[in-house]
């Protein structure tokens, strides 16, 4: 709603026309133009048009690339769709990443692209597999960066960003960057911001553009039945607290237990498991089966006997599966939790909330004349039961996130899209949405928004919130069940709401404090910095001899080989090096001009090993889909990680044995390593030493492998970069995904044949050569063919008969 006339803004890039001039964006803009900031704005007023007009400035006067980060593939489209209209850059060069957009074309894309809009989660994959370069990069956006903790990929793409970007410059943008200071600094740490700027709805320039919205909550009351459910539950829940109480590490043994309290426990037991204590093992497979059990608890309560119902099939079917714990096979076998099965399979009908719900639609969009509604829930199995239930009295779709590993149907990007764009256009009144609508999405304005449980933290809940009152007057109604965890939840995020709120408010006086404390730690960290070397040195302790053994880089404190030889004190200068000056002690190190390569198998990217290789110095990472291994290190070294309870898993019944791994592995390789990762290999789990100990014997005699053992992800990292090292700078080996080993069977030719085309990988080559019986049959089959093949996709069977039927143009 304009204030101020027909007055659009007027700048380089953008359209004219098209953005309505507001002062506070202006403001905003201008203050995120000069330096590294946190953009703060409630929810609706226009954060993104903030980045947009950065943006702008930036391409107009540094040119390169601007990247827009946003953690939702709708968020990702609605953003294209705004930049294309409000920039006079050509819409083919605002591209969009995600990951139904194939490596290669992304890659191409990035090249040629002035705006590149995607999620992190992608940008992250293609930093660390090297096909994407920010060195061009003048402006990096992270839209909803209060996600910026733990291991989230916009931390790794900030760090990579500031390092790699010759002319950096970082947007920052949230409603609700944090609940207190250290949580709002914690984030500019992170994406390295220097500056913080807010604005709130309190301001004079920003108040004409937002409306009051009001707040209520519905309590219903559970029946008999299926508080009868949840007695059942809460019966087994207090037996094995008790349970836990007899080991020592809780006095609390009621069901209402807390979740901080829980955490405590489970930090007491992974002490005494630390100390070998077998007590902890038991403990912790018990607390296992009390979060299962609690879980089952707030579905009856707060969800749907449908939703139930599910989780109870699902838990079933994970109890049968090959290596269940213990807590699982205890849960479906308890006679209580049996009985609350029954009791969840007998009742045929709904959780009250299904219907106060109708009727307050009915009010909504019939008595008082509403037009569109949003109900959320946290539960997929409850959207789905919904939206049925729902679809019987209103026009009702669902907008649910894509299919999940417990099978639960999902929705393409496409199909996101186009339900937006038809709630958008009046084709149906009532949205039932997960969490996937919450951050920053722009569906229209609303009548209501209903929540079918409370949201337990502030973030969500204001992230909710914002889908009303843009334009006019909102209503938010709270759905609660009397006397469950709907009623804690419901005040703990009003608690915190309200802290938050405040928050904003204060942080607008304390910026300059944050934003001293931000230059305080840069310069702290800079001098901490040792530049001298602190590690030992050739004639410490004796320990010369090892140095033809290590391979240190710039970025290891623990090696310092500027005293490496008396006779030659300067530090050593590998800017003319040709690899054959590594005498008296000084070697070639992996921090040389060329460095070294890392092949890292897709599936690794869980870890953190690959992002932390790939932002060493001289170290490329390579993504792959690997046939053996999950790194290769050169033509001849492949290694086989695993982490101690993956070690375990396959000697009792894993999917697929360690033995067969590295058969495979020692066919195509010389040297097949087994990397063993963390501690207490012999204590983890209820298995004989001996028989640990003769898996390691066969692995190393029958197999010919490499046993080695480093105690975390960063260990693992940097062995696998000292090898990667000695193998390509010492040895002068290249790096190979098929290995060096010839006389490959049949089979193995033409799947390795066919996994080639469009880096299809093994296994869906397999697929492949199952379903058309020869290498020839795969080559002609038809697009829709391919596509009946389990593990091919629309885009990939494109990609295949492209390149199967393209012309070969060397040229091009």
């Amino acid at each position: 709603m304009a204030t101020t006339g027909e007055e659009y803004v007027e700048r380089p890039l953008v359209e004219p026309g098209v953005l309505e001039r507001r002062r506070y964006q202006a403001e905003l803009a201008g203050e995120a133009a000069s330096g590294h900031t946190l953009v703060c704005l409630p929810t609706g007023l226009g954060k993104t048009t903030v980045s947009l007009l950065v943006t702008a400035k930036r391409l107009h006067e540094q040119g390169g690339t601007s990247l827009l980060l946003a953690p939702t593939k709708p968020l990702v489209t609605q953003h294209a769709e705004f930049y294309r209209d409000a920039l006079t850059i050509p819409d083919d060069e605002i591209v969009v990443f995600t990951g139904e957009v194939s490596p290669d074309d992304r890659q191409e894309l990035f090249e040629r692209a002035r705006v590149v809009i995607a999620t992190p989660q992608v940008v992250e994959n293609d930093l660390i597999g090297g096909r994407i370069d920010l060195s061009n990069t003048t402006h990096l956006t992270f839209d909803e960066c209060h996600r910026a903790s733990g291991n989230y990929a916009y931390n790794y793409i900030a760090e990579r960003y500031h390092a790699d970007a010759e002319r950096p410059l970082v947007t920052g943008m949230s409603a609700s960057p944090g609940g207190d200071e250290e949580a709002i600094q914690s984030v500019c740490e992170n994406l390295g911001l220097s500056n913080v700027t807010v604005m709130t709805e309190t301001d004079a320039d920003v108040v004409d553009y937002t409306h009051d919205t009001s707040v209520e909550w519905e309590r219903v009351t559970l029946p008999d039945e299926i508080l009868a459910i949840r007695d059942s539950l809460v019966a087994v829940i207090e037996e094995r607290l008790e349970k836990l109480k007899e080991l020592g590490v809780t006095r609390a043994t009621s069901a209402d237990i807390s979740q901080r309290d829980l955490n405590r426990i489970r930090g007491e037991l992974q002490q005494l498991i630390d100390n070998d204590q077998s007590e902890g093992y038991e403990g912790m497979s018990i607390h296992a089966e009390v979060m299962k059990l609690r879980r089952a608890v707030t579905l009856a309560e707060t969800q749907s006997v449908e939703s139930l119902r599910r989780y109870f099939e699902r838990q079933r079917n994970a109890a049968r599966s090959s290596g269940a714990s213990k807590a699982s096979q205890r849960f479906v076998s308890e006679a209580k939790v049996r009985e609350a099965m029954e009791q969840a399979e007998t009742y045929d009908d709904l959780h009250p909330k299904f219907r106060r719900a109708r009727i307050l639609l009915a009010q909504c969009l019939g008595i008082e004349g509403g037009e569109r509604v949003i109900v959320f829930t946290e539960s997929r199995d409850t959207a789905e039961t919904l939206t049925e239930f729902l679809g019987a009295h209103f026009e009702t779709r669902k907008f649910v996130g894509q299919g999940d590993k417990e099978g639960s149907d999902g929705m393409t990007q496409n199909e996101q899209q186009e339900t937006l764009d038809a709630f958008r256009a009046g084709e149906f009144e009532v949205l039932v949405s997960t969490s996937v609508a919450e951050e920053g999405l722009d569906v229209p304005e609303v009548d209501l928004v209903l929540f079918y449980e409370p949201v337990p933290t502030a973030i969500r809940s204001i992230q909710r919130k914002g889908r009303t009152g843009r334009q006019t007057e909102g209503r938010v109604m709270v759905l609660l069940a009397e006397d469950t965890r709907d009623e804690a939840y419901f005040w703990k995020s009003r608690h915190e709401q309200s802290r938050m709120t405040d928050e904003l408010q204060s942080l607008k006086g304390a910026a300059q404090t944050i934003e001293s404390d931000l230059a305080q730690q840069g310069l702290d960290a800079f001098e901490d910095e040792d530049t001298s070397g602190s590690g030992a040195t050739a004639g410490d302790g004796g320990q010369s001899g090892l140095s033809s053994f290590a391979m240190p880089t710039e970025t290891d404190p623990k090696v310092d080989t500027t005293d490496a030889d008396e006779t030659n004190t300067d530090p050593v200068d590998d800017s003319d090096s040709d690899g054959d000056e590594a005498e008296e002690g000084i070697v070639a190190t992996a921090a040389s001009d060329e460095g070294v390569e890392i092949v890292v198998d897709q599936r690794e990217l869980d870890s953190s090993i690959a992002r932390d290789l790939s932002t060493r110095e001289n170290c490329e990472t390579r993504l792959e889909t690997l046939a053996v291994g999950d790194y290769v290190l050169s033509d001849r070294v492949v290694v086989e990680r695993k982490s101690v309870s993956d070690f375990l898993d396959t000697l009792t019944g894993g999917d697929r044995s360690i033995f067969e791994q590295v058969g495979d592995a020692a066919r195509h390789y010389a040297r097949p390593v087994v990397l063993i990762e963390g501690d207490d290999l012999y204590g983890e789990r209820n298995v004989h030493p001996n028989a640990i100990r003769g898996a390691l014997a066969s692995l190393a005699v029958d197999f010919g492998a490499s046993v080695l053992r480093t105690t975390d992800e960063s260990d693992t990292a940097d062995l696998l970069h000292v090898i990667a090292g000695r193998e390509q700078e010492m040895a002068d080996r290249e790096v190979s995904v098929h290995g060096e080993k010839g006389a490959k069977t049949l089979d193995e030719q033409q799947e390795y044949v066919v996994s080639a085309i469009a880096d299809i990988g093994p296994v869906t080559a397999r697929a492949l050569l199952e379903a058309f019986g020869s290498v020839e049959g795969v080559m002609i089959a038809n697009e829709e063919d391919l596509r009946e093949v389990s593990g091919v996709g629309e885009v990939t069977a494109e990609r295949v008969r492209e390149v199967v039927g393209s012309d070969y143009d060397p040229d091009s």
